[in-house]
């Protein structure tokens, strides 16, 4: 797998973004499967950021893991930050998107729509690393 390590800042946001853009057109995933995972990208890593380090008070850094191999570009974000499992909160359910906004819970909307444009969403704890997984398939006809 290739690597690429970031400061975990929120300077380094538009470069991940930017990074895993040119992995997306390296792969040949088209407009839309690029943005989509532009977005979840840009979700979890301002979530390692801002709740990983920030407000942690610590630093660390994000490697960007990837690999593009059986018609699948997988991207990896790995984090020291302590452990969080962004599929382990209560996602919003359809009831919640039928609330008027002011009724709505706060939170959970980014990682829904995070898991949700994404081909396939992982989380693993290990050798004390958060992981985040995404796999977005690449289709075999460009029209």
């Amino acid at each position: 797998m290739e690597s690429k390590t970031f400061p975990g800042t929120l300077d380094s946001l538009d470069l991940i973004r930017q990074h895993v853009k040119e992995l997306s057109q390296q792969a040949g995933l088209d407009k839309k499967s690029t943005y989509n995972l532009m977005l979840a990208a840009d979700e979890i890593a301002t979530n390692i950021i801002l709740y990983g380090y920030e407000q942690a008070g610590q630093t660390g850094s994000i490697d960007v893991l990837s690999e593009i191999a059986d018609n699948q570009l997988k991207v990896v974000f790995e984090d020291e930050a302590k452990p969080f499992d962004p599929t382990a909160r209560d996602l919003p359910t359809e009831d919640d998107f039928n609330k008027p906004l002011e009724e709505r819970t706060i939170g959970g909307m980014g990682i829904f729509l995070t898991i949700n444009g994404v081909d396939k969403f992982s989380y693993e704890y290990a050798n004390n690393r958060n992981r985040n997984i995404f796999i977005m398939n690449v289709d075999h006809v460009h029209p």
